[in-house]
């Protein structure tokens, strides 16, 4: 059998939300640390590793759901453990400042997930639309944190249809045995009568 054929579906995370969006925040992340972070604080380093470990870490997991389900669940739980640290971080941020975190019914955490932005660059030019009711500190914080936020959701969704897959199917062992059985249960083709071992004094065709 084709190991293709053998291997469930697997990889494709850049087409998963969830990447794209942990990568959207990742991005983000860097260039905020880089302007209201000093490079010199260890917390510059500690946000922008707990936000590239999101990243990696689903699509690491999604490369390796094709030998391990639960080892895509343990990946993809530790990309959500690393954005929830990023967003811990955000709110440090914004409480040592005395900066307010928008409440979950704030009308600008709304505009910014309509405004659907795909890139650092729009993110901030929607930071910079948004002036007139904020600081720069305050609107690109808790604009990391709804991005953070979408990510999170859909990492949550995720992993309960991981879970709920991993229990009703098994893993890649599994799929293994299913396989197999399968195979074995096969009805197998009969001699060719024709063939080499013919016994003597037969007659062909």
């Amino acid at each position: 059998m084709d190991t293709q054929e053998l291997l469930p579906p697997h990889g494709g995370y850049r087409k998963l939300k969830s990447f794209q969006v942990a990568q959207l925040a990742f991005d983000v992340t860097v260039r905020f640390c880089d302007r209201y972070i000093s490079k010199r604080s260890r917390t510059h380093d500690q946000m922008v590793q707990a936000a590239r470990s999101g990243v990696q870490n689903i699509a690491e997991g999604s490369e390796a759901s094709g030998t391990s389900k639960r080892t895509e669940l343990r990946l993809t739980n530790v990309a959500r453990a690393s954005l929830e640290e990023l967003r811990l971080d955000y709110e440090d941020f914004l409480r040592q400042r005395a900066l307010p975190l928008w409440e979950r019914d704030d009308p600008r955490r709304r505009d910014l997930v309509a405004r659907r932005c795909r890139t650092a660059d729009e993110v901030a030019r929607w930071v910079v639309d948004q002036h007139a009711t904020g600081t720069y500190p305050e609107l690109s914080a808790n604009a990391a944190l709804v991005l953070i936020g979408v990510a999170c959701a859909l990492l949550d969704r995720q992993l309960a249809s991981l879970g709920k897959t991993f229990t009703q199917e098994g893993g890649f062992t599994e799929h293994l045995y299913r396989t197999r059985r399968l195979a074995r249960e096969l009805p197998h083709r009969p001699s060719d009568p024709s063939g080499p071992f013919r016994p003597s004094g037969t007659s062909g065709p």
